[in-house]
């Protein structure tokens, strides 16, 4: 297993390499001047090119990419053009925002969504499959921008039940336990909307996969030799329906610490989406650029540990 981890690491060099020339020169194509957002409109020639030469933006772009290149692999991805300070001193407190409401979505939505999945399955066409069915259509069809403004405009506006936006009250300076409870209070109306949208395909993905397992020729040898149903269930079907599952925890990785934009916008959450939108107007290069690869770097990582919880999981499959 450690061989087969290491090699795979190994693999991802070249990889990552040619994701960063493709975002680097996307970027770059992309319309738009930082310097123009940085400088006074009445600025003259000059001081715009004094501006882009401080930047390094006057450079051949090949030149621009190997001086980034050159500092990213030791850390510094440069300064924000928004920010005035260090990528790396801004990302990772917008990071842990993002972090903090989507772990608690995708710990409801799985930790709800796989019983239902498995009931589901079981009772195959009863009143609660057809239920639920209708659910997950509803939840994946229904976007997720218009249900958290619902939400806002039934919770926060009209029984001012839920604030409308934000992650702490402002003016608030609550600190330990007080602080934490103020955040949950925010966290609601985003994290009901995030978990009501992942619930409606987790539960289709568990129902399908648990109805595939079930009507194999092992499981009714499973209940010919007299094991209880639960048995049945949860320790034969269940396991080998969970590859399907696993690939879609490996897929989820990223979008722990990617956070969702619109959702970000919607209650102006300050997570790492919301940023991103902000460094796409401002075209602030080196923030757009640190991200992007933050963000293809999760979804390696998330590949990975989907193949080695395959191997976990089924122990047909070999990593070695």
């Amino acid at each position: 297993m450690l061989k087969y981890i290491l090699r795979r690491l190994l693999h991802m060099i070249p990889v990552i390499f040619i994701i960063s020339v493709l975002i680097f020169g996307i970027i770059k194509m992309a319309p738009g001047d930082p310097v123009g957002s940085r400088l006074d409109p009445k600025a003259t020639a000059e001081q715009k090119a004094a501006e882009r030469a401080r930047l390094g933006l006057d450079k051949p772009i090949p030149v621009q990419y190997f001086n980034w290149l050159r500092r990213s692999v030791k850390g510094d991805f440069g300064d924000s053009y928004m920010y005035k300070q260090p990528v790396s001193k801004v990302v990772p407190g917008f990071i842990k925002n993002s972090f903090i409401l989507n772990i608690v979505t995708y710990f409801l939505a799985f930790a709800i969504s796989i019983p239902i999945g498995i009931v589901c399955a079981v009772k195959q066409y009863s009143t609660t499959d057809n239920f639920w069915t209708v659910f997950s259509i509803i939840g994946i069809s229904m976007p997720s921008f218009f249900f958290g403004l619902l939400l806002i405009y039934i919770f926060s506006v009209k029984l001012n039940m839920f604030p409308i936006n934000g992650m702490i009250t402002p003016g608030k300076n609550a600190i330990g336990l007080a602080r934490a409870k103020d955040i949950i209070y925010h966290m609601v109306l985003p994290a009901v909307v995030l978990t009501f949208g992942s619930m409606a395909s987790l539960i289709r993905y568990t129902r399908t996969s648990m109805l595939e397992v079930i009507n194999q020729d092992y499981i009714r040898t499973a209940r010919s030799k007299g094991l209880t149903e639960k048995i049945v269930i949860y320790k034969h079907a269940f396991r080998n329906a969970l590859i399907p599952i696993v690939t879609i925890v490996g897929f989820s990785i990223p979008g722990l610490f990617s956070g969702a934009v619109i959702l970000e916008r919607i209650f102006v959450w300050p997570g790492i989406g919301n940023v991103m939108m902000d460094a796409i107007s401002a075209r602030d290069y080196n923030m757009m650029m640190a991200l992007n690869m933050f963000f293809a770097l999760l979804t390696l990582l998330g590949n990975l540990l989907a193949d080695i919880g395959y191997a976990l999981v089924d122990p047909r499959i070999k990593v070695d």
